[in-house]
């Protein structure tokens, strides 16, 4: 099968479409045939070897965490599923392939094109993982930085459907469209501190970091001196600072129900994640370049 494959850690360079050996479902597995996979900040972070202590990698590797797609075959004792079904969620051998193992995935909608599906798995289950971790409430102030990802973006419509005040940090190309998805943004940069203080005279409540590049120092200064209510997803030094960095563990029955819901607010036109480009798979690197160079707007997609 076609595939995106990595020998080694590094840049992009090291990203090369061949050919692997399809996967086997073993027991209880499902294979999947990949139509459409999502582009992560993760996987260039995996790629670099970045996160190995959360994240370790067997090469060669396949990169790709989230997809959109049809059940292609079944394990032994497997019955939930039947060939043809349209799921999407996550793969355990890599997404970037013409076929994977699936890890957790949920029945597809049929009113939801395979694109879409492929935004949701991952923003969807970071945004409100890190949400339940700050405890955000009704009538409190989040202070969310990168509030124009697509972790962002989700993030921003689940805490101002929770009746929380978003101030999201974006650059000022991304302002109006933050305002529509009922953010009050800010630009990043120096004086940061001083516009969010403007913006947020009440205070902040609690602190998102979805962007990383030296947030924390200013988020801690906001929080009062405190690291209390402040999670990140994208500093990988967050320890140096005190504050937890949040690599996932959400339990596989609530990464399915928060997926379905997900689905449905989305059918429903109430949460969305714009696709802001799609790539063929021998364009693979191109894309995670583009994703690592940042200030991308909605959703990076693969389609196979």
């Amino acid at each position: 099968m076609r595939a995106i494959i990595y020998n080694e850690f590094g840049g992009a360079e090291v990203l090369h479409h061949g050919h692997t050996d399809k996967p086997e479902p073993a027991p209880g597995e499902v294979r999947v045939k990949v139509v459409t996979v999502g582009v992560n900040p993760l996987d260039y972070k995996r790629r670099y070897g970045w996160v190995e202590q959360f994240y370790p990698t067997t090469f060669p590797a396949v990169p790709g965490l989230e997809f959109a797609g049809t059940v292609d075959a079944l394990g032994e004792g497997v019955s939930e599923w039947a060939v043809g079904d349209e799921v999407f969620g996550w793969t355990r051998t890599g997404a970037y392939a013409e076929y994977a193992i699936a890890g957790d995935i949920v029945a597809k909608p049929a009113e939801l094109s395979f694109a879409v599906a492929a935004t949701l798995p991952v923003a969807g289950e970071t945004a409100q993982r890190v949400l339940d971790q700050l405890g955000l409430k009704e009538g409190e102030t989040l202070l969310l930085h990168g509030a124009a990802g697509a972790v962002g973006q989700v993030a921003v419509q689940l805490a101002v459907a929770l009746g929380a005040t978003v101030i999201g940090t974006a650059s000022p190309a991304n302002h109006d469209f933050l305002r529509t998805l009922g953010a009050v943004p800010v630009a990043y940069g120096d004086g940061l501190a001083d516009r969010v203080r403007a913006a947020a005279p009440q205070g902040i409540d609690a602190v998102f970091d979805a962007a990383g590049h030296d947030a924390l120092p200013v988020s801690i200064e906001l929080r009062g001196g405190t690291t209390e209510r402040i999670v990140t997803i994208a500093d990988t030094r967050a320890e140096e600072y005190g504050v937890p960095f949040s690599p996932g563990g959400t339990p596989p029955e609530a990464v399915r129900a928060g997926l379905a819901a997900q689905a449905r607010l989305a059918v429903e036109g109430r949460l969305a994640v714009p696709v802001a480009e799609t790539f063929p798979l021998a364009d693979a690197a191109k894309a995670q370049e583009l994703s690592e160079a940042g200030h991308v707007r909605g959703k990076l997609i693969i389609e196979i």
